[in-house]
């Protein structure tokens, strides 16, 4: 058995590994580095017209030459979940693994189809849905399992790889979370199962390695919004909530709330119109009886001045921004790039956290910078992360009890953190715990 760390293994993101077994191989995640897709736009890129070796060139897409003699032998491209970092380089590499099925949940593969289509890439690949805590058979050999997980966007899951070598099990990104806002719990029972028929290698995000917590659950952030809703003073003023536009739970707690008290409820946004029409297309939730969800910019644009006029205390805006990056419809009012303007104690609730990267740290730190002056009302990390926590990490090794660890998804820190919990759990670095750097090949 052999597995490549084609991306994901010094940074957050840009999430690709490959797996090998004689002449057959399979693909996790293909992920962007969304760092250098956003310096790439903020220095006037577009991202339209660009092609795989373009986005290769400037950092953003893996650099997938070290399993280039893989490619003919690859027959799954298996996408854990639809955040970018994990599957925003599919609509523009997988062509070079022409023999390769795309599969995913049906959100996952709803996002990606979406995607595909705002961006005019023609996908030679055949895609294959595939349920959550179901399985899909490639051939005699070979199994790809989607375990249903809890993350911070719907059906998210870990992917167990059943081969004739033994099971590798993915686990990129999740938390335990068993009160769920939307969606089932996490499937322990199955991940206990694994644990005993034996696992070969357990491949798993590093994020919060160093974190010694177990992550809260989603219903934590909805009290946190809650609380801040409707037990602040807030009846004469605009309302503006950002978060994650994938964060599809978080979304549907801010509009309950918002409905509590009475607010038109406006989603402005082109990622929140993707995200929350997808879901909706798949019928696993309904915003638009609810909200007026608007994503293109001069329908934003006639709205703002809707609610500039008609009385800004009957509203609540959910917009995105929340990173405070460039283009996005907060930091554009905030800018007065849009016919709008804050007033003295308008209220804005980050209900997320930023990615920690310098340049979404600087952004988002400019963003304050200007409600500040503007004299508004700020509500900071109204938030609970979706990524496992130390606890969460050790209590899934626990309960899987891998032959290998390889720590994955995050900067050097990171994958270190996660190899000291590996010693501390018996394993010894080198030789059945690894930290390896993107581009590597370890045989097992």
């Amino acid at each position: 058995m052999e597995i490549a760390t084609v991306g994901g293994y010094r940074e957050v993101g840009k999430n690709m590994t490959a797996l090998k077994v004689g002449d057959e191989a399979v693909v996790l995640d293909m992920g962007f580095h969304l760092p250098k897709i956003i310096d790439f736009e903020e220095e006037g890129g577009d991202r339209k017209g660009m092609t795989g070796d373009s986005l290769r060139s400037i950092g953003a897409v893996p650099e997938d030459r070290v399993i280039d003699a893989w490619k003919p032998k690859v027959r799954a491209i298996a996408l854990g979940h639809c955040h970018l970092d994990h599957i925003g380089a599919a609509p523009y590499i997988s062509n070079d693994f022409p023999n390769a099925v795309i599969m995913g949940t049906p959100y996952t593969l709803e996002v990606l189809r979406t995607m595909v289509l705002e961006e005019q890439i023609k996908v030679v690949n055949k895609t294959k849905t595939v349920q959550p805590n179901s399985s899909i058979k490639i051939n005699k050999d070979l199994e790809i399992e989607f375990i249903n997980i809890t993350h911070s966007t719907l059906q998210s899951t870990m992917m167990a790889v059943h081969t004739k070598e033994g099971v590798v099990l993915y686990a990129n990104d999740f938390k335990f979370d068993n009160h769920p806002v939307i969606g089932g719990k996490p499937n322990i029972k199955r991940l206990k199962e694994l644990g005993k028929e034996g696992v070969k290698a357990l491949i798993v995000e590093s994020i919060y390695a160093h974190d010694e917590r177990k992550t809260p659950s989603e219903k934590v952030a909805r009290e946190l919004l809650k609380d801040v809703l409707l037990s602040t003073e807030n009846e004469n003023n605009l309302i503006v909530a950002t978060t994650f536009a994938s964060h599809i739970a978080r979304l549907k707690s801010i509009i309950e709330f918002g409905e509590s008290i009475d607010r038109k409820i406006v989603i402005l946004g082109r990622s929140m119109h993707k995200y929350i029409t997808s879901a909706e297309n798949l019928k696993l939730v309904k915003f638009s009886d609810k909200a007026e969800i608007l994503g293109y910019s001069g329908h934003i644009k006639r709205k703002l001045r809707e609610i500039e006029k008609q009385g800004r205390s009957d509203y609540l805006v959910i917009c995105t921004g929340g990173q405070g990056e460039p283009g996005s419809v907060l930091q554009r009012m905030a800018s007065g790039q849009l016919p709008f303007e804050f007033q003295k104690e308008d209220h804005v609730i980050f209900s997320n956290k930023v990615i920690p990267a310098e340049i979404n740290l600087e952004h988002r730190e400019a963003l304050e910078r200007k409600l500040k002056s503007e004299k508004v009302r700020i509500f900071s990390n109204i938030h609970v992360s979706g990524h496992a926590g130390r606890e969460d990490l050790r209590d899934l090794i626990k309960m899987t009890n891998p032959e290998h660890i390889i720590p994955a998804h995050g900067e050097i820190q990171m994958l270190e953190s996660l190899g000291e919990l590996a010693t501390e759990l018996g394993y010894n670095l080198g030789k059945n715990a690894h930290i390896l750097d993107d581009g590597k090949i370890i045989t097992l």
